[in-house]
């Protein structure tokens, strides 16, 4: 049974709707304007060729502004403030779109990010891994030299002790000067205690942990029976070494791991390909508890065609498009616009293997007189095999092209060869001991917005301590026994290469929806894509929801139609899995903890529906437990302010992911927002991904609670006086998040009967007026189908709770 309360529901708004929140403009003000205009004109935020993107703070007046700048596309962070002069947002724009904004008389703020703060974090994360790759060749080096007879090529690093429980746990980390290349795992030889000999205590392996596709050690732990002394690992090579073995203090703190539990796993930024290459060495490693599934729907490909746009003034533009994809041809194609120097000259077009001769047409007087609309006829013509030609966005192409050098194609990417430039494959790993959907399913998903780098960290820091604590960690083998896991940890594995190897600020997939018409050229190749946190099918722009945008440059791009992008149907396919009933969306920035409703129609606000007050109280309670786990890292915590519906702490979000989850599937679903940035230095990306990845497993635990919930909730009713003579109030309630369904008319009550609702956004539960003496009927259920007293809703038990609306005595 998914759900006791019956199947989610949903509603359309009809078209009119839709336009109305799609017309909405605003003008951003400073705090001390009360008001802004009713209308703006119309601010073109189409970005241009290389120009980069800050982000920026926007103030705003109130609520309402922050609903039309929303409506306008806009590119924003996820950071909204609310102050006592109004509203702080922040977006992200190129310097032409903040001219454009600010000449329309819109007010911007601080500064807060520019895309050199990203060239550093990259650059620290190269600088990481370089410097590991140096230190493995050090290592081998030292091992291979033979004027240093005593140096071996293994090494210990590590050798700890430690009690779990009433288990004892052995935890050993070695380097190995091969063990970049080689996949060997090394063996331990321990002994028995102080004076005994190696291997009377028995042996243990130990594999290799590879970081960003650089070999950092070997490392394993295993259960003994008595404490050991000393240790020895001999090398594939036969190379020796001997070491002491450690008592290994654990850190004090109040979460549930037990001592040895191991975590910190992640030691940069990694891409979508490594992410991958990370799972799928997990999967490898241990097999039993865990595999890789590829996910049904490739993406489009980190892969573009080659293009050039020619020519300065619009209507005399010429745009070229290669018809191979860049890498494959497209990038070898040039067009020059030549001036042949003569009178009387016709337009022509030349084809040298890929190199693309447009001689222009000249007057009497040797004038080049050939137009834009000219050169595309001629160019599609006489080129058609290779290219398509076009006007520059709908120009009717009257101006007379100038002349211009040859001009080679670019698909404009820069990323190695080793980022495929194919339809890119989509995994999941999925983790725990029963992997046949008998179990309790969670999600967690990653990277839906390319330029959030922490999040898929977090993921991968959580696969890693679920699998690496599993031998000896009670919590967590109670995990893996009694759940089914799955961890995506790039969604969008497309927009996160561009946003590493071309364009930082990048949040949306790579598929230019953009008719030739539009701004489908390479000048606007950085405003492509689409919203993949907007092309869900619940509550979207599409059912004339607020929050996402028609047009194929804006930031929030909703797509052509609901799930028309393959990165969506993915997810939507991952949600579908019948056992998911729990799954977090991962994001940045903001710290916030948000759940459905995420959308809302403006005018008037119309709310997606509100869960109920049980499923509220339901969300509200975990999320205090994982909220508490993850302040116990360094004491950060997510405000109350910022914890509850996407649509209550930040804004409406039409056609997100976490709705689908909740309103079609019934999966409670939440969205982290993870740190204060996208892009963050490298010592707060970590202590994000370690303090969040602490939120993750926590989650984990409240699924695990869920599955083995069989105690029935109690629940009361409370009477008091109401102002109104001969009535009474009344309220419940529960041990436990449940919902109350109840009747006044001494009727059974039964799951038809009426619920008991909340007060009010953000409030406990209704006050119920009465005639006093009414006699009330009820029973409360959890959310795991657990009914009070064991009743059967079907209008045949007897055993409801029972009570009579009247003041207590006395």
């Amino acid at each position: 049974m998914r759900d006791p309360l019956g199947p989610r529901w949903r509603r359309r708004l009809p078209l009119p709707a839709v336009l109305a929140g799609a017309v909405a403009v605003v003008l951003l003000v400073s705090p001390a304007s009360a008001t802004a205009p009713s209308a703006a004109p119309a601010v073109d935020l189409v970005r241009v060729g290389d120009e980069e993107a800050n982000v920026v703070e926007v103030l705003l007046a109130g609520t309402a502004q922050l609903d039309a700048l929303v409506a306008t596309g806009v590119d924003l962070d996820h950071h909204v403030a609310h102050t006592e002069n109004g509203v702080v947002a922040h977006a992200v724009v190129t310097a032409g779109e903040a001219a454009a904004l600010t000449g329309a008389g819109f007010t911007l703020g601080r500064v807060l990010h520019r895309p050199a703060d990203a060239r550093e974090r990259v650059a620290e994360r190269e600088a990481t891994i370089a410097g590991h790759v140096a230190e493995n060749r050090q290592f081998a080096a030292a091992a291979a030299d033979p004027t240093a007879p005593d140096a071996s090529d293994v090494k210990i690093i590590r050798a700890d002790w430690y009690t779990s429980g009433t288990s004892q746990i052995l935890s050993v980390e070695a380097k190995w000067a091969q063990g970049q290349t080689a996949a060997t795992p090394l063996t331990v030889e321990r002994d028995s205690g102080p004076g005994t000999e190696f291997g009377s205590g028995g042996t243990q392996t130990i594999s290799r942990f590879v970081d960003a596709g650089v070999y950092l050690y070997h490392r394993g732990a295993a259960t003994v029976t008595s404490r050991p002394d000393r240790i020895r690992i001999t090398s594939p090579t036969g190379d020796v070494a001997v070491a002491q073995v450690r008592e290994w203090l654990p850190t004090p703190g109040t979460g549930p791991e037990g001592p040895g539990y191991q975590k910190d796993f992640v030691t940069s930024y990694l891409t979508p390909t490594e992410l991958y290459a990370r799972i799928h060495q997990l999967a490898a490693e241990f097999p039993r508890l865990a595999e890789v599934v590829e996910l049904p729907y490739k993406t489009n490909g980190y892969r573009r065609h080659a293009q050039a746009v020619l020519g300065a003034a619009t209507a005399s533009r010429v745009a070229v498009d290669s018809l191979a994809w860049g890498h494959e041809g497209g990038n070898a194609i040039s067009v020059e616009l030549a001036d042949p120097g003569a009178a009387n000259t016709p337009l022509s077009v030349t084809v040298t293997g890929s190199a693309v001769r447009v001689t222009l047409g000249t007057d009497g007087a040797g004038a080049v007189t050939s137009t834009a609309a000219q050169v595309v006829a001629a160019l599609n013509a006489g080129a058609g095999a290779l290219l398509r030609a076009y006007t520059y966005r709908g120009s009717p192409g009257t101006g007379v092209v100038a002349p211009a050098p040859r001009t080679p194609l670019s698909d404009g990417l820069s990323a190695p060869a080793s980022v495929s430039r194919d339809p890119h494959p989509v995994y999941a790993i999925r983790i725990g001991k029963h992997r046949d959907g008998s179990k309790l399913g969670v999600l967690a998903y990653a990277q839906e917005h390319a330029r959030e780098w922490v999040p898929p960290l977090v993921t991968v820091e959580t696969a890693e301590r679920l699998l690496r604590n599993y031998a000896h960690d009670g919590q967590t083998k109670q995990l893996l026994d009694n759940l089914d896991i799955w961890i995506a940890p790039s969604v969008n594995p497309d927009g996160g290469h561009y946003s590493f190897y071309d364009f930082n600020s990048q949040r949306k997939n790579m598929t230019n929806h953009c008719p030739s018409t539009g701004a489908a050229d390479f000048l606007a190749r950085n405003s492509w894509g689409v919203d993949n946190n907007r092309n869900y099918t619940e509550y979207s722009l599409f059912d004339g929801y607020s929050g996402a945008s028609s047009s194929c440059t804006s930031g929030t791009y909703a797509g052509p139609s609901e799930l028309s992008e393959p990165e969506n149907r993915n997810v939507d396919w991952l949600a579908a899995r019948p056992n998911i009933r729990f799954s977090m969306n991962l994001h940045s920035s903001g710290n916030y903890f948000m759940w459905s409703p995420g959308a809302y129609a403006l005018p008037d606000r119309v709310s997606a529906p509100r869960p109920t007050l049980a499923e509220e109280s339901a969300f509200w309670g975990a999320s205090s437990r994982i909220l508490a786990a993850i302040k116990r890292h360094r004491n950060m915590a997510v405000t109350p302010a910022r914890t509850g519906p996407i649509s209550d702490v930040l804004y409406s979000a039409a056609g997100n992911s976490g709705d689908m989850l909740w309103y079609k599937y019934g999966i409670y679903a939440w969205n982290f927002e993870v740190g204060t940035s996208f892009q963050p230095e490298w010592d707060e990306a970590h202590d994000e991904t370690m303090e969040f990845a602490n939120g993750l497993v926590e989650l984990m635990r409240v699924a695990r609670d869920f599955a083995k919930d069989n105690s029935r909730p109690r629940s009361t009713l409370a009477v008091a006086p109401s102002s109104t003579p001969g009535m009474v109030t009344v309220t419940f309630s529960t041990s436990e998040p449940a919902a109350v369904f109840y009747t006044l008319d001494r009727a059974a009550p039964t799951y038809a009967s009426t619920l008991y609702g909340s007060a009010g956004v953000r409030e406990g539960g209704e006050t119920l007026t009465v005639p006093a003496g009414t006699t009330v009927h009820w029973f409360s259920v959890d959310s795991a189908g657990n009914v009070e007293n064991n009743y059967r809703p079907d209008g045949n038990g007897r055993n409801y709770r029972q009570g009579t609306a009247v003041l207590p005595a006395g």
